[in-house]
């Protein structure tokens, strides 16, 4: 999952937020670096992935892209599941999408001490919000463009907008099938 899944499921306190979010840029172990709500939400986050990786649906998912992108597969789909979430957020959320979005912005600006990757980006999220503008499929061609420029090998990503596209209605049920079940998951593991 990407950002937005990440922080739609990680919990509604800021700590759990922010955890939610530094899933994607705090690498190893976690001792005690951060605040114990903070690290109990990454933790969340990697149980997420974990869950996400090896659960049967994104396996059929994965297998829908050709065998040359395979690579690329879950990264695809990660952008396009946010997508699917924010494009359907009413199905999964009481909070509007513009509030949530507006709701996290605030923390990161008020937030000091932001992995340093996350501190670079904070600032560019919000003004492009970026977590709402992924209910436009269009968009993700902009993100693929920018992972695109970050990859050493830029060209692993040509052509998968085109691929989105084509398997727009069957990624979406995907999605459909899988969310409930992963807002499930993160249920019994938050209790």
């Amino acid at each position: 999952m990407n950002y937005l899944a990440h922080l739609h499921l990680g919990g509604p306190a800021p700590a759990q937020l922010l955890g939610s979010l530094y899933g994607d840029f705090v690498k190893g172990r976690l001792d005690g670096r951060f605040p114990a709500q903070v690290e109990a939400a990454i933790r969340l986050h990697r149980r997420i992935d974990a869950f996400t990786d090896q659960h049967p649906l994104v396996e059929r998912a994965r297998a829908r892209f050709p065998r040359e992108r395979r690579r690329t597969s879950g990264i695809l789909l990660d952008l396009f599941f946010d997508h699917c979430l924010a494009r359907d957020w009413t199905d999964y959320a009481h909070e509007p999408l513009s509030l949530f979005t507006e709701r996290v912005y605030r923390l990161l600006t008020v937030q000091p001490d932001l992995p340093q990757r996350l501190a670079f980006i904070a600032p560019r999220m919000a003004a492009q919000d970026w977590l709402g503008s992924y209910r436009d499929f269009a968009v993700l061609e902009q993100v693929l463009l920018g992972m695109g420029r970050r990859l050493s090998r830029p060209a692993l990503l040509d052509g998968a907008m085109a691929e989105l596209e084509s398997l727009y209605e069957p990624l979406g049920e995907d999605f459909r099938a899988f969310y409930p079940e992963l807002q499930a998951f993160v249920g019994r593991e938050r209790r």
